[in-house]
């Protein structure tokens, strides 16, 4: 069972609609393009989604100073289009019952829409150099990809 005494909550106001955020976090080609840390990437052809309930995903983030992979994978626990996703996020084949789970909200605000990324079941403080600024970092990738052009 997954841990939910520990995580964190990352929020942000988004310059796009839930649609939008909801294609930028279930279409492979959107994903690509921004799941990723800034100074990582993700290669298109790594990405693969199966977004239902039940269903897995799968990336490979490359870091490009170094060339190392981090593949990450898990299993969709609740998807409710445009509102809220929930997802195990872990090595690929791990055992989803312990592994940290993430939910995404989102409530359209004027203007935008608030993001509400909930992680839980694995330590993250701001000035980790890990999971919490990894996420907080892949969320301005995110705001970019939405921001218009």
């Amino acid at each position: 069972m997954t841990d939910t005494t520990t995580g964190f909550t990352l929020v942000r106001t988004l310059p796009a609609t839930p649609e939008q955020i909801w294609s930028a976090w279930t279409n492979p080609d959107e994903a690509a393009q921004w799941f990723h840390p800034e100074g990582l990437s993700t290669p298109r052809d790594s990405v693969s989604m199966d977004v239902r309930v039940g269903g897995h995903y799968t990336y490979t983030m490359v870091n490009e100073a170094d060339g190392a992979e981090y593949v990450t994978g898990g299993v969709y626990r609740e998807v409710a289009p445009f509102e809220r996703l929930v997802f195990t996020w872990d090595d690929p084949g791990s055992d989803p019952q312990g592994s940290p789970l993430i939910s995404v909200t989102l409530t359209p605000t004027e203007g935008g829409t608030e993001l509400t990324l909930e992680l839980r079941g694995a330590q993250g403080a701001k000035g980790d150099d890990g999971i919490y600024d990894g996420w907080d970092s892949a969320l301005d990738v995110l705001e970019g990809h939405l921001r218009p052009s």
